[in-house]
């Protein structure tokens, strides 16, 4: 029973994993005032151009960096039309997301020709997981073993760094004068160019780290979770991160909680396939697969209270003359 209950943890932590990054991308995003509906498009391009590279080159570091540039190339495209162009950002961020959609299978078949998948990542192709030290020795003491040698160790890189990067956001956000300037930025950015500071240059700087986070996050799909691409493999996680930060209220920390409980709805899915469950017996493999997204449309709507977003989200900054 306690190994069931780790195991469940673990794999909460794993599914977690893409969601806190892709959410931590939102909120740059969204506290510099620009609102990103477009998380899902950003996630499906940076996990294909990563397995793309590293089915190419054979290295899941420049498979990660492709991913990156990828994902900060369609975030500077909606912050160019957001922010320079003042464009509608709800209609940007959904345009985005139908050119990944459309782009990452065109470009696939027409590499690769595998019906818009890539070659499957083996061996040195893909990251591997991290063991700690003395892992093997204690994993039969009893509780702290498998905590420290299954729960704690063997995950990938990109996990230590999804959890890592949500006390650094909020170190960023709260303690620097980068993190106060994009906050206030938000919030009232009339205020900030009286100040002599740039409002688009800041909002751009926003906008660059959701594209680096959000080309972790896809990086993690396709060549650590996964071994390659496959079609619409994001899966509606980038909508879900957006709920997760909906339901966080923009805050770093409550972010992280969001995403893991997020993640043990979808660990726990995935263990109740198959499974006879009380008064309905055998639920439908469909009704499971969708109970993460049902409880994500309940929280939101039942338990979130009133959720402020920034005051300047949404609206295109216009300086006065």
């Amino acid at each position: 029973m306690f190994m069931d209950v780790i195991l469940l943890l673990d794999s909460t932590v794993r599914l977690a994993t893409p969601l806190l990054l892709t959410a931590l991308a939102g909120l740059y995003a969204e506290r510099s005032g620009v609102f990103d509906i477009g998380l899902e498009g950003k996630l499906l391009a940076a996990a294909f151009a990563a397995a793309a590279t590293a089915a190419v080159t054979g290295s899941p570091w420049l498979g990660a960096l492709s991913g990156m540039v990828v994902a900060i190339a369609f975030a500077l495209v909606h912050g160019a039309a957001c922010i320079t162009f003042r464009g509608n950002q709800i209609v940007s961020g959904v345009a985005i997301n139908f050119l990944a959609a459309g782009l990452t299978v065109l470009l696939g078949q027409s590499w690769f020709q595998q019906g818009g998948r890539t070659p499957p990542l083996i061996g040195e192709g893909r990251f591997g997981t991290i063991t700690f030290p003395f892992a093997e020795t204690v994993r039969d003491v009893p509780i702290l073993g498998p905590i420290y040698s299954e729960l704690l160790s063997g995950h990938y890189l990109l996990v230590y760094v999804a959890f890592l990067a949500a006390p650094f956001s909020w170190w960023v956000l709260y303690r620097t004068r980068f993190g106060l300037r994009l906050r206030a930025v938000g919030e009232n950015p009339a205020a900030v160019d009286t100040a002599g500071i740039s409002v688009a240059g800041l909002r751009y700087l926003a906008m660059v780290c959701a594209g680096v986070l959000c080309g972790l996050a896809g990086s993690y799909l396709a060549i650590a979770q996964s071994a390659g691409f496959v079609k619409d493999m994001s899966a509606g996680k980038g909508f879900i991160a957006l709920a997760a930060l909906i339901f966080s209220k923009w805050r770093p920390v409550q972010v992280m909680g969001t995403c893991l409980l997020f993640g043990f709805l979808d660990a726990s899915a995935i263990r109740l396939q198959g499974k006879e469950l009380p008064l309905i017996g055998e639920a439908p493999v469909q009704l499971i697969q969708a109970l993460p997204y049902i409880l994500t449309v309940v929280l939101l709507a039942g338990f979130i209270g009133k959720a402020i977003p920034p005051k300047a989200g949404g609206t295109p900054y216009v300086k006065e003359r």
